[in-house]
Parts: structure tokens; sequence; C-alpha cells
């Protein structure tokens, strides 16, 4: 009678493998790093500033404030979220060039340099031919920064709500600008530097603070 060999399977080296897979994955696992918001604090204040520099630096900043009974002030002003993404659109484009609305400085738009490596002599960004064609003095990029405030009552909900109106009003300008641009939407670009000169066309720019007691 034949003798059945029962042969093992060497399972010694799994854990090995796995370890690598896990390795492989994060290193080639990208991120969105445009999803959610993108926070940039305003300027502190200097000492002694004079009363015209503390003008210019409050027609750059939206305030907007959630209070513990969810009503929502846009620079002391009660406002519906509904009108919220329209009044931020207006704040960072200030199409009328409202002297009240934050100021425009010109820049040349950089994109990330596809040649440059780390040690070369390439520059680390250069600039995006298109928007050096269309705007040979520089791009008006908003000075406008919005503080997003909210009280220690103010509930999960309402405060989500006043972020997507935010965050869908920096999307559509950037969605304006690159129909403008490259006949595309925003979040149809395929080409990495387009989507970097969109942003750095439209930065999104949302201060959040800490909970406080507001009150009413």
């Amino acid at each position: 009678m034949a003798r059945q060999n029962n042969q093992e399977i060497n399972a010694g080296s799994m854990a090995d493998i796995a370890f690598l897979l896990l390795i492989f994955f994060l290193v080639t696992t990208t991120m969105d790093t445009d999803k959610g918001l993108a926070r940039q604090l305003p300027p502190m204040p200097e000492d002694e500033q004079p009363d015209e520099d503390n003008k210019i630096k409050e027609r750059n900043l939206l305030v907007v404030l959630i209070n513990k009974n969810d009503r929502l002030l846009v620079n002391g002003e009660e406002m519906y979220v509904d009108n919220l993404k329209d009044k931020t659109k207006e704040f960072i484009a200030n199409p009328a060039q409202d002297e009240n609305l934050p100021q425009m400085e010109r820049k040349v738009i950089m994109i990330k340099n596809p040649d440059y490596y780390p040690g070369s002599e390439e520059p680390k960004k250069i600039p995006h031919k298109l928007f050096e064609s269309r705007y040979p003095d520089g791009y008006p990029v908003s000075k406008g920064v919005i503080s997003l405030q909210n009280d220690r009552g103010t509930s999960y909900k309402r405060y989500i709500e006043v972020q997507n109106e935010l965050v869908a009003a920096y999307n559509e300008l950037r969605n304006e600008l690159s129909m403008r641009m490259f006949q595309k939407r925003y979040n149809e670009l395929t080409d990495e530097g387009d989507v970097d000169a969109i942003r750095a066309a439209i930065p999104q720019r949302i201060s959040e603070a800490e909970p406080k007691n507001i009150g009413d």
C-alpha cells in the first residue's frame, strides 16, 4: 500500500510578506491634500500700528461666527446660512474692487517643476505658462482670510453646514477660473500643473479659532 505524504505549507515567511505589502501600500498611496479645509491663520497685528494699517487688515478679514443658539453672524450682521456662500464668493473675488473688501495682490502663478529632483540645479517651482501669457503682470490673488468662530454651545450640525458653505464658495470660484483658463471644471483637471495653478490663484484660507463662550 502506497504511503501518503502530507506536505505542510511553510508559513514562516507570511508575516514578512504581510509587512512588505503594508510598506508598499503606505509608500504608494496618495492623498488628496485639497479635501477638507486648508487653514491659514491671519497675521498677528503689530504693536502700535497706525489706524490706516488696521483698516487695511480689517478689510482682509471676514469673521464668520456661530453663537450658542446656532445663529450665524458675518462681520457682526446676522445672516442665513443659505446666503453665506454668495457672501463668501464676493469677499474672496471682490469683483467690483470695493475698498471695504480684501485687497488683491498680483502674483506670478507658480507650480511644481516636473524636472526638479533633490540636489538638482532646477528650481522647485516654475511659472505656469498659460497664466504667465495671459497675466504678464501677475494674477490678482486675494489677501482675504476667513475667520470661523463658534461657541461651545454651537451644534455640530450647524458648524458643518457653515463649513460646507465656505468650502463650496472656494470650489465654485476655482471651477469658474478653471473653465476660463482650461475649459474644464477644477475637479475635472488631470494635469497636476494646472491643478497647482488654480490652487495658487485662489488659495483656500480659512482660520478656525478655539470654541469660546460667545453667548447670544
